[in-house]
Parts: structure tokens; sequence; C-alpha cells
């Protein structure tokens, strides 16, 4: 099906973050769209102010009309959702035309230039922050995010650029239905074990989306990672790092909670780029945005203000309090490489500080195969404070459990297990210096409420 024939799209797994920038796209264009999710959310709310239609029942009789029609009507599905779906049945028996979301992003990049940002981690704000120097630039561009961006409050720009910013995400193997023009590698840490087994497995993966590439692009990737590449002829290769690379920064000043530093780059370096996030791991990723903008055709100019400017991503090492007296922030860090940047980010900010930490795991599988560097990670804070494990899409696997992390902290870090649940009263009954909570699950839903405590204690 041509996407210039699609008169409705209906998304199975509607709330999502990646989804819903892809309704949003659609909804722009005036076409009506549909969906089911399971929970409601601050996100489901947002759509259907904006015209979508959600239901929150596994009901075929809830699916819009204009949805019915398997000749004018795209299904569009998460892999998170189960194969025996009762409407995810519906339409595979009908004759529906059904993709994931990585596959209309595919279409995408080959009606665009796809400028797309693929890794363990860091790739949410490195998308983002490119999107934001593209889109205030002559350039301007479209974009797919994975999280909310602070400048636009939405996952998802609009423009009649010949440029589309996406974040290319490896779960599922989900980032090979794309065609990048150019894409940043931030990380190759092995994540997701469940869907691929091994870690040379996983870094396989990465080196067939490097295959990918159309030729006249350009790989920029993070250097030292372990996976190797496979360009085809024509694409041009770069690398970067914090202090070294053909991109890097360099003359590194940060004081009084600001952060200024010179971009070194082969084709033009700029000095003097202020961040507007002002947080340690923000130098290294705002070096792969630039790279990338650069390339397409940003000037110097363009780059200084969009980085200046830039104001972050929710969940992103998101400050809710920032004071004297108490420093709160949440951060979407779920994986033990992100915990460890997070951590130590913060760390550098904080020296003389207690830094207290919140964190839910994500995913049992996530939580047995990484528990040791889980707790590495957390031990660079002064106190850890343990919940259940949030289990997404998984079932339970017996033996494993938050007690793992626990156990493993290193002697000297304060240390608790608590329920989700009690967390508010936790919050309620304690002091904090520096707090964060941290994790990919449903915690992040309690960080309104933690705020308001936070306050009305402060005004005491």
């Amino acid at each position: 099906m041509d996407i210039k024939d699609i008169k409705a799209v209906y998304f199975v797994g509607a709330g999502g973050i990646g989804m819903s920038a892809i309704a949003r796209y659609f909804i722009s264009r005036g076409l009506v769209v549909g969906g089911y999710d399971k929970t409601p959310s601050t996100l489901t709310r947002q759509l259907e102010k904006e015209g979508m239609l959600i239901h929150y029942e596994e009901d075929v009789d809830d699916i819009p009309r204009a949805c019915k029609t398997p000749q004018s009507c795209l299904v569009i599905y998460t892999p998170a959702i189960p194969a025996e779906h009762l409407e995810l049945q519906y339409f595979r028996k009908n004759g529906f035309e059904i993709q994931k979301r990585a596959q209309v992003l595919g279409t995408l990049t080959r009606q665009h230039k796809g400028l797309c940002v693929a890794g363990t981690h860091g790739k949410t704000t490195t998308s983002t922050m490119c999107a934001h120097i593209m889109h205030q630039s002559h350039l301007d561009c479209n974009a797919f995010l994975g999280g909310i961006s602070k400048n636009y409050g939405t996952n998802y720009i609009l423009s009649d650029s010949d440029y589309v910013v996406i974040e290319a995400d490896e779960f599922d193997r989900s980032f090979h239905w794309l065609s990048p023009y150019m894409t940043v590698i931030t990380s190759t840490d092995p994540d997701h074990l469940d869907i691929y087994g091994t870690k040379e497995a996983y870094l396989e993966s990465f080196r067939h989306y490097t295959e990918l590439i159309q030729p006249e692009g350009a790989l920029i990737i993070h250097r030292g990672l372990e996976m190797q590449e496979a360009l085809p002829e024509g694409v041009r290769r770069y690398d970067y790092a914090l202090t070294e690379g053909d991109f890097h920064a360099e003359n590194i000043r940060i004081h009084n909670g600001d952060i200024t530093f010179d971009f070194v780059s082969p084709i033009e370096s700029v000095k003097n780029i202020r961040l507007g996030q002002p947080v340690p791991i923000n130098i290294e990723n705002g070096v792969a945005a630039m790279a990338m903008a650069q390339l397409a055709g940003c000037t110097a100019d363009e780059l200084r203000i969009g980085m200046k400017t830039y104001g972050g991503v929710d969940r992103r090492f998101d400050f809710k309090i920032k004071n004297d007296q108490l420093v709160f922030l949440s951060d979407y860090a779920h994986h033990p490489k992100e915990i460890y940047q997070s951590a130590r980010s913060i760390r550098e900010l904080y020296k003389d500080r207690k830094i207290t930490a919140i964190f839910q795991p994500h995913l049992y599988t996530r939580t047995r195969d990484f528990y040791h560097e889980f707790a590495d990670a957390l031990s660079l804070l002064d106190e850890v404070v343990l919940t259940e494990i949030y289990p997404a899409r998984e079932q339970p696997i017996e033996g494993v459990t938050s007690q793992l992390i626990y156990d493993n902290l290193r002697a000297g870090v304060e240390k608790q297990l608590i329920r989700k649940d009690d967390v508010l009263s936790f919050v309620r009954s304690h002091q904090f210096d520096v707090l964060i909570v941290l994790g990919a699950g449903d915690l992040d839903n309690y960080v309104p409420q933690i705020t308001q405590i936070l306050k009305e204690k402060q005004k005491k």
C-alpha cells in the first residue's frame, strides 16, 4: 500500500513514545487515526485531544468504522503487542496491510534524507539535540523522536524540509528497516539479550545496520566501539568522542552550573559552544548531534544557537527542583551503562552533596543479565533505594528480583528495598540533598507527586 493511498491508520499499542510520534504524523495529514492501548496515560490523553480515537479495552467492536476497510487503512503495531491480541488477529484474518512502526519509519527514510541516531544509550538525547539544531536552522527538518522535546512539547516535528531525524531503535532489530542518509552510532553495549541471545548477535545487528546507509551518506561512530562496520562504497566515515576523534570537544569549562566548550571538526571548528542543558554527558551527545547537523549543512552560528537553546527531553536528566537546599530530578536511565553515565554526571555536578537514587529495574531478563553491572553503577551514589522490577512485556523469572542488585551494592552505600507503592511515604518521611528517580518503568508517574511533596516540605 502506498502511503498516498491511505485514508485511515490504526495503531495496536498507541501510547508508546515511538508510536505516538508516527500517529501525530498521520493526524497532521488529516487522516482518521485510531488505536488501542492497554493503559490511559498523559500521552494517550494528549493524543485524544489532538484527534486520535483511542480505546483501552481489547475489543474489535471498538475499532472505528473508518479503520475497518482493508483497502484504505494501514495497521501499525509495536513488537510489544502479543501475537494473540484479538484486534491484531482481526486485522490479519481480514487482509489488512500490517506494518511494524519501524517499517513506516523506513519508508520515510526513503522519501526523505534520514538523519538517524542508533545506539544502546544516548540516542534520544542526541537525536533530539540534532532535531532542534536542524529545525531552527535554514535547513529545518521533520523528526520522530523517542522522547518529549522540552523545546516543542512533543516527540514529533513536521516541516516541508527534505530532512527527517529519526531515533533508530535496535530492539527487535527494528532499525534494519531504515535507509539512513547519515547515522550516528553512540554505543553498542549489549542489551535486549532476550531478543538477541548473545553479545555477538547484538553487535552483528549493528554491523548490518551500517550496510543500510545510502551510498552518498555518512557514518558518525563513537570511537572505540567493539562492533565491526560494513559500509557501502561511497559512504563517508567519521568518528567522535569526548576529547578525541574527527569530531570532539576541547577547552571544556564547567563553572557555576554552566558548561562551555569548543567543538573541533574537520569541516569547521566552532568555539564557545554553551550547553542549554548543562549536564556533562551532554558534551559528548552534543558533539555527535552537531557533527551530523554540520555534515547536513548547518552553519557555525546555527550550531552555536541550537546548542545554547536546547531545552532537553522529558525524563532525560530532567530537573524538577534545583536550588541550594535541594535538587530533584528524573532520568530514564535503565541500562547499566546509562545508570553509570547518569551517576557520574550527577556526581560531577554535585561533588560534595549526598546523592540518593530511587531505582526501579526494568525487565526481569535485563536484571538477570546485568545485576552485577547495575550494582557497580549505582554504587557511585551515596544511597540507593530499590523498588520491585517493572515487568513491561515479560513474565517473572524465578529467583530474579531487585534483591540481586541490592546484595551486590558496594560496602558503604546506604541501601533499602521498598515497594513502589511505598515510594511516596518514603519521600515524605526522609530528608534529601540530591534525589534522582531512575528507570524506564512507571515509577516516573510518581514524579509530579514527589515534586509536590518535596516543595511542601521546603516551605516548612
